[in-house]
């Protein structure tokens, strides 16, 4: 894959054969995440996205602190697809790789 830019890297991707078994990774962790999904919607009081990952960090902090957290987090986020878009659409249109300035 070497020359691949960000625009080009996934059909160089899908020729080596790296998206095959990305997306069979992902099937796996969708199908096995439909368990809790389903337990929830059960009425088990598991919170959407909940996966038990790091809740030792939200140990001792109070209501409003873990609000926060998972606003904070869901802010990040955004803003990381929102540069991950940018970073695709700025090597599209100006066909050029990193660094884009």
């Amino acid at each position: 894959m070497s020359g691949a830019t960000s625009a080009t890297a996934h059909d160089a991707a899908v020729e080596f054969g790296a998206m095959g078994n990305i997306f069979i990774w992902i099937a796996i962790a969708e199908m096995t995440s439909w368990i809790g999904v389903s337990q929830m919607l059960q009425g088990s009081g598991r919170e959407p996205g909940d996966f038990g990952f790091g809740k030792q960090y939200l140990e001792g902090k109070s209501e409003a602190q873990i609000e926060k957290v998972k606003l904070q987090e869901i802010n990040h986020c955004r803003a990381a697809m929102l540069a991950f878009s940018g970073v695709v659409t700025q090597s599209v249109l100006f066909e050029k790789g990193f660094p884009y300035f």
